[in-house]
């Protein structure tokens, strides 16, 4: 673990200060934080800045790793194999940033910090105490990170965007309100800039303030004033709604931001930049001269936001998964299938099939529903998950595909269900499995990797962005369906998140028989990506890494891009002009 001990050498110049973008909530929690201050550095990019994110998470836990997707939503994997927030997802679709580990700040990482600090004696004996060392820790980390590059230029970012996760009054974030409190001091407040996102109900046809005035009042009372309110409304505000909370608020009336809902996510940028906050940010941060403010650049993404209010043609995709009762869970699938659609001019209609009901024959009624869409869904999508819980299931979501010729993408357990289902039902080994769920089976397809500690959960798995190298052509010398979707490269690098690989004992045997591994890890040893030939079936394959972590909305993943367009018809046709 790195140490916090700043110095001199992480401080800019005092002509490039960089700048301080907070954004807290309140009243309740899922209001769009995360999406908000997504869109407002998305907006920033296009006024010509370099912008990088934070996201304080309250929680004990040092990160999201151990939680389950029903508590938090999925867990977002980071190129340097951090386990983080799902928000630092947001950040990085929206701003095409790559993030690491200390961008996502925890009171677990905090407290370990401190208490690792004091036990190697570096408070020299003094009492250690939440103020002044836990808020200490806190400046110093958000000063240190902020100063990391996260983007191409190698450059450190204008502009530092900051998420307070819960809402304010929680009890667990209070040490964060407050060291945020001596952090506007420490900047000085022409570089620190506070945003409040807040609800405004509408009860008998009229919007209410009073939320809002209580959220605010609270805030104000940790000695934080917001310099601008973003208000959550199902319609646009009104103006003598922005008119009460600038008085009772005491901010301006222009500062008062109306977030109502939009025909999709891609809108909230245009809809901050109307209400002219690029403006406001440049005043209350004295950034006249490093924004450009007049002719901000959006027009690529104000041509995707438009155009996918015009889409008419729809593309069905089922997405077979444990956990389909929160969506959360799966939130960058959904979000790569939505980009994927996006590129070929289509709207996305998402269809849910719990994997277990895919083998649960006697409860007939939801078996025979959850076959139904399988078979009517345009393409197929198994994501990555832990258990057994429909497992078999998946298998035999992957064999009617293969059967039948549907298109079918399988990411790292659905990936794993491909290799144990073609094991079974061509090579004929009918015990093939995965050591995960039996340890006895005579043809254990895929096992634990060596490496891993079998005894700790934490942290503890094949985590990351690794090479992919793509070693094998088809069997008529043709480049593989992955390697063409990825632009011919011959090296690309995913992330990864799994305790089990493909048994390299069985691979052999499974590649001659047909399902062909065609993208291995550096070593040759680890299968990453399989796949039928062409000649076979339109659009078979399956990846051990995560790519749902890369892709963007401007640039889909590539096998999320292949998937939605074998199932569209679009294919073949995107390959002959390849």
């Amino acid at each position: 673990m790195k140490t916090s001990t700043f110095s001199t050498s992480f401080h800019q110049t005092e002509e490039r200060k960089m700048k301080y973008v907070i954004v807290s909530g309140g009243v309740v929690s899922g209001l769009g934080k995360g999406v908000t201050i997504s869109s407002l550095g998305r907006m920033l990019i296009g006024c010509g800045l370099r912008v990088t994110s934070i996201k304080i998470d309250p929680y004990l836990n040092v990160d999201a790793g151990t939680m389950s997707p029903f508590e938090h939503g999925e867990v977002f994997v980071l190129g340097d194999g951090a386990e983080s927030d799902l928000d630092l997802g947001n950040y990085e679709r929206f701003l095409g940033i790559n993030l690491t580990a200390d961008h996502n700040i925890t009171t677990g990482k905090i407290y370990r910090e401190v208490i690792a600090r004091e036990r190697k004696g570096d408070y020299l004996g003094k009492t250690v105490q939440v103020v002044p060392h836990i808020t200490n820790e806190i400046q110093d980390w958000i000063e240190r990170v902020a100063q990391i590059p996260v983007d191409e230029t190698g450059e450190a970012a204008d502009v530092c965007l900051i998420e307070v996760g819960g809402t304010v009054g929680d009890i667990e974030s209070s040490i964060f309100f407050e060291a945020l409190r001596q952090f506007q001091f420490r900047v000085n407040p022409e570089n620190f800039c506070l945003m409040f996102v807040s609800l405004v109900p509408i009860l008998s046809d009229e919007q209410k303030t009073k939320p809002t005035q209580h959220g605010v009042r609270d805030l104000r009372s940790l000695g934080l004033s917001p310099k601008v309110i973003f208000c959550r409304c199902p319609v646009p505000l009104v103006d003598p709604c922005k008119n009460k909370i600038s008085a009772f608020c005491h901010v301006s009336p222009d500062n008062v931001i109306s977030v109502h809902d939009v025909n999709n996510v891609y809108h909230v940028p245009l809809l901050l930049l109307e209400q002219n906050l690029h403006r406001i940010i440049a005043k209350e941060l004295h950034l006249e001269d490093r924004m450009e403010i007049e002719n901000p650049d959006m027009r690529s993404w104000s041509e995707m936001a438009f155009r996918v209010d015009g889409f008419t043609e729809s593309v069905k995709i089922a997405l077979i998964g444990k956990y389909t009762g929160l969506q959360d869970a799966y939130l960058s699938v959904i979000k790569s299938l939505k980009h994927a659609s996006i590129a070929c001019e289509k709207k996305l209609e998402l269809v849910w099939i719990e994997a277990a009901m895919l083998e649960d024959k006697e409860n007939a009624d939801e078996y025979e529903s959850a076959w139904s869409k399988l078979k009517s869904a345009d393409g197929i999508i198994v994501p990555g998950g832990f258990g057994n819980r429909g497992f078999n299931g998946k298998c035999l979501a992957a064999e009617y595909c293969r059967k039948n010729e549907k298109p079918y993408l399988g990411i790292c357990l659905g990936f794993q269900a491909m290799v144990v289902e073609y094991s079974r039902n061509v090579l004929g080994w009918e015990d093939a499995n995965s050591a995960e769920f039996d340890e006895n089976s005579a043809h254990p397809v895929v096992i634990f990797m060596p490496e891993i500690d079998k005894e700790t959960m934490g942290g503890n798995m094949r985590l990351g962005a690794r090479n992919t190298k793509f070693t094998h052509k088809h069997d008529d010398g043709s480049m593989s369906t992955a390697q063409i979707l990825y632009g011919g490269l011959d090296v690309v690098s995913e992330r990864h998140r799994h305790r089990y690989e493909v048994n390299p004992e069985k691979v052999d045997e499974i590649h001659n028989a047909g399902l062909k591994f065609v993208g291995r890890d550096e070593s040759g040893e680890r299968m990453e990506v399989a796949e039928l030939p062409r000649s076979e079936h339109p659009f078979y394959v399956g990846c051990q890494y995560h790519p749902e972590f890369k892709s963007r909305p401007l640039t889909p993943s590539p096998p999320f891009h292949g998937l939605v367009l074998a199932a569209t018809g679009q294919l073949k046709g995107h390959f002959e002009n390849a």
